[in-house]
């Protein structure tokens, strides 16, 4: 495999594995407060049927992206009053926002658009177009260096860099900030936290409520950026893929970039199978490597990647002494 191919390859993980890291570190704060939130995958769903709705009638990728984010806040927010105030199953409640939404986004997108489920497709400004960084262009041919920085580095579009960003950006809220101590430990002592004066419900409800706009930026990606509008059931399972790496990473943001990396390089790998094949010297099964980040997830699940603690008081509703 010569350096260009390698590097393809590694450009195609990293745009995979960018929905993949938003949603893991929307799980990651959401549980690190104590609310364990399967409906990931509802929320992405529904963010990118609106997201690329909105901006294929807007004509503005923004105004999409925004509209995308609303609507994940939305089911945040049902999510956060069934498992927060009325202290009910969190499993149940986020599954329930996942029925939700795989039914809801084919039949509002059959009846406004017409298409079989499915949005117009996107073009102009209704999508989020690749960034070329600077200095691109003059390094294209520079030996080793050059490659790395144009065909890796440069290319993207924001919300890849905008994910990547976040991953410094939440280690340093979560282990070096006020908020990020109190936001920890509500989901290991709520106790101890009420009695030091902190709401256990506003800073659960906060953690809800980035989880969803994380969840926006998550699927207003996959339908504006990663492709060129919605269509059904196009997360495939990708918030589940998530929470998989999310265990697999132990709840820390820089051990879920290296998670999120290999489900994506995986991915990546399923659209390329011939790499694989001239690697190993014999023909390979597609629907073999398309199954394999499933796989890989069913491994996590299974407890094969030594034992993961998660939050103490995680999935527990909190009951206030009087």
């Amino acid at each position: 495999m010569d350096l260009m191919t390698l590097l393809q390859l590694l450009d195609s993980s990293v745009r995979l594995a960018t929905p993949l890291l938003l949603a893991c570190l929307a799980g990651l704060f959401s549980e690190r407060a104590g609310i364990f939130d399967i409906g990931l995958e509802g929320k992405m769903l529904v963010a990118a049927f609106v997201s690329a709705g909105v901006a294929y009638v807007s004509g503005n990728v923004w105004v999409g992206l925004l509209a995308g984010i609303g609507a994940s806040l939305v089911l945040s927010g049902i999510h956060g009053l069934a498992s927060i105030s009325f202290r009910g199953n969190q499993l149940i409640s986020g599954v329930a926002i996942n029925f939700l939404a795989a039914g809801l986004t084919v039949v509002v997108a059959q009846s406004w658009f017409g298409e079989g489920g499915r949005t117009p497709q996107l073009a102009g400004a209704a999508r989020f177009d690749p960034i070329t960084l600077p200095g691109a262009e003059a390094m294209r041919d520079v030996p080793v260096i050059g490659p790395i920085y144009y065909e890796l580095i440069s290319g993207h579009t924001i919300l890849v860099y905008v994910a990547l960003l976040l991953v410094p950006l939440t280690a340093w809220l979560l282990f070096s900030t006020r908020f990020g101590l109190r936001l920890r430990a509500v989901g290991e002592n709520p106790a101890a936290l009420d009695t030091a004066g902190v709401s256990v419900v506003r800073m659960r409800f906060a953690a809800v409520a980035i989880c969803g706009v994380l969840c926006g930026i998550a699927g207003a990606y996959l339908s504006t950026a990663l492709q060129a509008g919605f269509v059904k059931d196009m997360t495939a399972g990708r918030g589940y893929i998530a929470l998989a790496a999310l265990i697999f990473a132990k709840w820390r943001p820089w051990y879920a970039l290296m998670a999120c990396m290999l489900f994506g390089f995986l991915q990546a790998l399923s659209l390329r199978p011939d790499l694989l094949e001239t690697a190993l010297h014999f023909k390979i099964q597609v629907q073999l490597l398309d199954a394999l980040p499933y796989i890989l997830t069913v491994v996590i699940l299974a407890g094969f990647v030594g034992k993961a603690i998660p939050p103490r008081a995680g999935g527990e509703p909190y009951v206030k002494e009087r």
